[in-house]
């Protein structure tokens, strides 16, 4: 194996999500799957204009990616196919297949709520990609709400030890849909921290939340300092 020579001093650089880190890493254990997820998200980086998805023929002719699948024992193609069906089944990647001119072509979307709600009206044919017609069918499970942690990770901000305690006491405190409830809050406010969460939650007991689902006056706009007025400002900063 040729020894790396190390990175130049100005290079590019391909974003990837913390939860990729701390919710999928951690299961693949196929390198197949991960070299084929990590080009994926390399694609998807280099695409311009909306919807952005990859296609099965964009990855096979990935000179780097089919490279690096070829020290597996099966041919590279169906390795490729094969770490793709497990990515797909593991909630990474969406699947689609249309029609291009009487030929199947597999389309592959990151999985977000807006891909999903695409790959849903490309489904219905509300949406058509130019040149495809659906005519395959999209591999969406539908899914639970996302638990506390990954929706605090996916909204405010990295999931740290002393965060994740937080969570599991506020938990074993308050109703689950009150902590949910409760993040959206401050994401609509743009106050992304945990003070200000737990300020809404402790108001919440204090003051009453009528049905425990969250209501905002449409025709008053919400002051976004409230929680940092009331009675439990000391606990929020800015």
């Amino acid at each position: 194996m040729k020894q790396f020579t190390g990175f130049p001093a100005k290079m590019q650089f391909t974003p990837l999500p913390n939860l990729f880190f701390s919710r999928l890493l951690p299961q693949i254990s196929d390198m197949a799957e991960l070299k084929t997820t990590l080009h994926i998200f390399e694609e998807l980086y280099r695409k311009r204009g909306y919807p952005r998805f990859v296609t099965y023929g964009e990855l096979l002719s990935n000179t780097s990616l089919m490279s690096s699948l070829r020290e597996a024992a099966k041919p590279p193609d169906e390795v490729l196919r094969n770490a793709l069906e497990m990515a797909t089944g593991r909630g990474t990647i969406l699947h689609i297949a249309l029609d291009r001119d009487g030929v199947t072509e597999d389309i592959y979307f990151l999985n977000t709520e807006d891909n999903r709600q695409m790959v849903a009206k490309i489904q219905n044919g509300e949406f058509q990609l130019p040149g495809l017609k659906a005519g395959g069918q999209a591999y969406i499970e539908l899914e639970e709400p996302p638990d506390i942690f990954t929706l605090y990770e996916q909204n405010i901000g990295m999931l740290t030890p002393m965060i994740a305690e937080e969570l599991s006491e506020a938990e074993k405190l308050y109703p689950v849909d009150w902590i949910r409830d409760a993040i959206k809050e401050a994401v609509n406010q743009n106050k992304r921290k945990w003070s200000y969460i737990s300020a809404i939650l402790e108001s919440w007991v204090s003051e009453g939340k009528g049905s425990g689902a969250y209501k905002r006056d449409s025709a008053k706009k919400t002051d976004p300092d409230k929680y940092i007025k009331g009675k439990y400002g000391h606990m929020v900063r800015r």
